[in-house]
């Protein structure tokens, strides 16, 4: 018969001394305390499983007590009786457990992030990013992503929200929401922390995009004139299109020179580069005539001069093979004074109210010009054509309009007209 272990007292693994040779003192159950020559003391279980015989590593004593040795052998032999292997099932949750810490939230943002390039806008797809970077990152991004809870998510918000940065937070909430997602769908993660965080958060405060009025055009065209000097010209080039074209500010820094027709007086965008045009479903496919009046005509001219040998009108100053950046002209209005009174957006909001307003021409022309969606595709395309002649006309009476204030001789009232 084999010898029966009589199973250990506290008091032996703490008092036990090393020997020349290692040797075991048994507990019971495959369960048994190693003492090495060196005098470390390791708990281990031998084991069979099939028909192999293995060992089971419990940990070093006294970290590891004699009742949580005893603790550890009693799991192993319930995973025994349902036929697991014990040790091979440690390895797979080690090996889980790895994985998990390498799943950080960085890592699966910048994986969904690269996903979406493909579907996305330079400009958007760096701004994420950047926010991404600045805002969350050093706040969840080194955390297991399945590990982070909706507590830590929320701390990381508020962080924004105490700056007073509502808008921003809620917009990083739904992105850190999409990341999440695609960590469920990838099988890194069970739960989406930020998806669910309609109320924590303090409402984002609706407004527009700041903008002057028509009473402020003559102050801001004064600043321009007396900021020239400190403008890279053609950045001097774009504000002064963007106040007589209004167009968005997309869609006049990424313009190539290949849409431009000097000789004709014409640009005409294509409906691929147009807001509407980049949704996903049903695209709005109707290309926009911007409608040059003999100033833009003018500053375009005087652009080529400088940026014609390139793809872009206006190309980054650091790479020409990329449009000029978005905040280009965020910053040389700061450098105007004009920070949170005036933004890109702002010239469109502007050119709306006054040519409606001071000018006297009909919403519907200034709307097409501002190309501004339209429920009825079909109608809208044929507003834009019925509308064309108008607008060309009513884009040069901008023009002097704005010509006016600047020389003083502020023109007022209605002077809008329709083409012959």
């Amino acid at each position: 018969m084999p010898k029966l272990a009589h199973p250990l007292t506290d008091v032996q693994p703490r008092t036990a001394k090393p020997k020349d040779k290692p040797y075991k003192l048994t507990d019971g159950g495959g369960l048994y305390l190693l003492i090495n020559a060196d005098g470390a003391k390791y708990w281990r279980m031998d084991y069979r499983h099939g028909s192999a015989r293995r060992t089971l590593a419990f940990g070093k004593y006294p970290e590891v007590s004699l009742a949580d040795a005893r603790a550890k052998r009693m799991a192993a032999r319930k995973l025994l009786d349902q036929g697991i292997d014990p040790g091979q099932d440690k390895k797979d949750r080690e090996r889980l457990k790895s994985e998990a810490a390498a799943n950080t939230f960085e890592k699966l943002a910048r994986e969904w992030h690269t996903n979406k390039l493909a579907s996305w806008r330079e400009s958007t797809a760096k701004d994420t990013m950047r926010r991404l970077e600045i805002d969350i990152f050093p706040e969840i991004g080194s955390m297991p992503i399945a590990t982070i809870t909706p507590q830590q998510m929320i701390a990381a918000l508020r962080k924004i929200e105490s700056r007073g940065a509502q808008e921003v937070a809620h917009r990083i909430k739904a992105t850190c929401a999409r990341v999440f997602s695609y960590a469920i769908q990838s099988g890194i993660a069970d739960r989406n922390p930020a998806a669910d965080l309609k109320d924590v958060l303090k409402p984002a405060k609706a407004g527009h995009f700041a903008a002057i009025t028509a009473d402020e055009l003559p102050a801001f065209l004064a600043a321009m004139d007396k900021n020239d000097a400190r403008l890279f010209k053609p950045t001097r080039i774009a504000l002064r299109l963007m106040m007589l074209l209004f167009v968005r500010t997309s869609e006049l820094i990424e313009t190539p020179w290949a849409e431009i027709d000097l000789a004709n007086g014409e640009w005409i965008i294509p409906w691929q580069r147009m807001k509407r045009g980049k949704l996903t479903v049903n695209p709005d496919e109707t290309n926009h005539h911007v409608c040059l009046s003999k100033q833009a005509l003018a500053l375009l001219n005087e652009l080529h001069t400088l940026t014609g040998g390139g793809k872009y009108l206006f190309p980054n100053q650091r790479d020409h093979k990329k449009p000029m950046s978005n905040g280009a002209i965020l910053m040389a209005l700061k450098r105007m004074g004009y920070q949170n009174r005036m933004t890109g957006h702002g010239f469109r909001a502007l050119a709306m109210s006054t040519i409606k307003e001071r000018l006297g021409y009909r919403h519907e022309v200034v709307d097409r010009q501002l190309a501004h969606a339209h429920k009825d595709k079909v109608e809208s395309a044929y507003d834009r054509a019925k509308f064309l002649a108008e607008r060309k006309v009513m884009m040069q009476d901008w023009a002097n309009f704005i010509d006016g204030i600047a020389s003083g001789n502020v023109v007022a009232g209605n002077f809008g007209r329709k083409a012959a």
